[in-house]
């Protein structure tokens, strides 16, 4: 009999910290879905085996079509 597996935090549809929208639209590179919004998630530093001069969340931006982490930045308000 097969193991019942636990979705995981995609499938469970988890909020993201914020969405910005794009003032034109762009296409993912992951997907290449056309795009007029980015979504916004915290990192949370889970472990470390040396003592750590770097910050223990962050945030990154992923795509709201494929959740694949997207290259840009967010200048001025997280910093």
């Amino acid at each position: 009999m097969a193991q019942a597996t636990q979705p995981n935090q995609a499938e469970q549809g988890v909020e993201s910290e914020a969405e910005y929208t794009l003032e034109s639209p762009a296409k993912c590179p992951a997907c290449k879905a056309s795009i007029s919004s980015v979504q916004v998630i915290r990192l949370l530093r889970t472990k470390v085996n040396f003592t750590s001069s770097l910050p223990r969340r962050g945030y990154t931006v992923i795509c709201p079509s494929c959740r694949t982490f997207v290259p840009a930045t967010v200048g001025g308000l997280l910093g």
